[in-house]
């Protein structure tokens, strides 16, 4: 990949996007994962007002600090970019009370999780609107296109989506180029929504490399004598392609038919 080319073109997209829509600026979500750190640097890059919002929900403190230092990091390279922290712990506990009780579940803790996502949306487009920002989603292309693993209308709710044509491996190699702190470009993945240790790897069962590997079999098969693992990765990938169509296809719209309406 020609990096400084690719990131010139996303800057160069990023800005003139904001500027027909007439918009200000951009606000992100950071978390203190490559995907947000690659994100709002890009962004920044643009000279346009970029607003960087830590959304703590009973954080990891590792990812706490790392988010702190990156941002830190931009505003020190960067004069158009600004920061916010709205802990969002005491409302997240606040929802839980009020919800009817029910047993502790693999269920509910996934809804839960979910909840936090969609929590951080309604903070990001609060922002947005006050300002006339535009919400940058974080996403990249394995996770957006490939398996589905963001929350719908969580961090799937996003106005325009930098990163979404770039595998999570070229994700590390932009990392790279932009200067971003080592600590992050070596934290393992997670989406932090549990409240735990869990990775993305984790819940996936399979790593961003072996997922990247299973969508490029999967839409040009290249080799028809996969190991054991392949098989099983490949399993994995279609499985959960399968399971999140309805984060990744339009919302299904009953059409009514022109004779009913006459």
């Amino acid at each position: 990949m020609k990096t400084d080319l690719v990131v010139k073109h996303i800057v160069s997209w990023l800005k003139d996007y904001a500027q027909n829509s007439k918009t200000q600026g951009f606000v992100i979500g950071v978390s203190g994962g490559i995907d947000s750190a690659v994100t709002s640097t890009l962004c920044a890059k643009t000279g346009l007002r970029t607003l960087c919002l830590e959304m703590p929900i009973h954080q990891d403190p590792s990812q706490v600090t790392r988010a702190q230092k990156h941002i830190q990091d931009l505003k020190k390279q960067f004069a158009n970019v600004s920061s916010l922290k709205v802990d969002l712990t005491h409302m997240f506990e606040e929802f839980k009370a009020a919800l009817p009780k029910v047993p502790e579940s693999e269920q509910k803790s996934l809804s839960l999780a979910n909840t936090r996502a969609r929590f951080r949306m309604s903070t990001l487009y609060y922002f947005a609107a006050l300002h006339g920002y535009l919400v940058a989603g974080t996403g990249n292309k394995v996770e957006d296109f490939g398996v589905g693993f963001y929350t719908k209308y969580g961090d799937g709710g996003v106005d325009l989506s930098p990163i979404a044509d770039l595998m999570k491996s070229e994700v590390y190699e932009i990392a790279a180029y932009l200067g971003i702190t080592e600590e992050i470009q070596k934290a393992a993945p997670t989406d932090g929504l549990f409240g735990d240790s869990r990775t993305d790897e984790d819940q996936l069962g399979a790593s961003y490399d072996e997922l990247e590997w299973a969508m490029k079999q999967d839409e040009n098969p290249i080799k028809t004598d996969l190991d054991v693992r392949q098989h099983q990765v490949l399993e994995i990938y279609r499985n959960l392609n399968r399971k999140n169509q309805h984060k990744m296809n339009a919302i299904p719209v009953c059409e009514i038919p022109d004779v009913m309406r006459d």
